[in-house]
């Protein structure tokens, strides 16, 4: 299925399919190079890890040239390392309340995503603001998903935001970090329609399962000019 299709009309009580009311853009995937090696992705997560299943889902299943080789977690108890065990990839907690500041956590993920080899590493739900130390490192190969239409609703609890401002069209965005929040290249995005009945309960799903969606997409989009560029 293409993912771009129509924005579906906003209807009161609509049971509309969450894959059938997304506007998506840009609408083409780039293609690997068939000589192209697959992608090396890092992951860094703090909550549920469901965009980083994703990740793995579409690496397994052909959808996008990458292989997830290491999940970092900054919450001991977070759900996403009892994904990651059940999808067979190693997972290392690194607590931030154990590092002084900002950049020494940052030059830990540096060198611990280094020694894996990391092409790309992704942001999938990692709720500590990052310094340049990773900006760095990783220049226009650092990628975050957000939870609205960037440049709209930057920074925390975006979803609530735009329920509270009652805005009729919300989303999600892929895009390059920077050091200002949510401030990189946007890569690509997915609009969603908020119905006059909504709540987090009922938006918040229908906004991550755009977010798996285009996620791919966007890893695919950062490693693009990388693997072009090495023989």
């Amino acid at each position: 299925m293409s993912p771009f299709e129509p924005l579906a009309p906003v209807t009161r009580g609509s049971t509309a399919s969450p894959r059938t009311v997304a506007l998506v853009v840009p609408h083409v995937a780039p293609s690997p190079s068939p000589r192209a090696r697959a992608l090396r992705l890092g992951v860094l997560a703090s909550g549920h890890g469901s965009n980083f299943a994703a990740l793995v889902r579409a690496s397994r299943h052909g959808a996008l040239h990458a292989e997830v080789v290491g999940l970092v977690v900054n919450t001991p108890r977070c759900k996403a390392l009892t994904r990651a065990e059940r999808l067979d990839v190693a997972a290392t907690v690194m607590d931030h309340r154990r590092y002084n500041s900002r950049e020494a956590l940052d030059r830990a993920l540096v060198d611990h995503f280094r020694t894996l080899r990391v092409d790309v590493l992704v942001m999938a739900g990692w709720m500590r603001i990052v310094s340049p130390v990773l900006c760095q490192a990783y220049d226009k190969r650092l990628v975050n998903i957000h939870p609205s239409l960037l440049p709209a609703f930057r920074g925390l609890n975006a979803m609530e935001r735009a329920l509270a401002a009652g805005v009729r069209i919300t989303g999600c965005t892929a895009h390059l970090v920077v050091p200002e929040v949510d401030a990189g290249p946007i890569l690509i995005q997915a609009a969603v329609p908020v119905y006059p009945n909504d709540t987090m309960a009922t938006l918040a799903p229908r906004i991550h399962a755009q977010e798996h969606r285009i996620l791919p997409v966007a890893v695919a989009m950062a490693g693009r000019n990388l693997l072009n560029e090495r023989p």
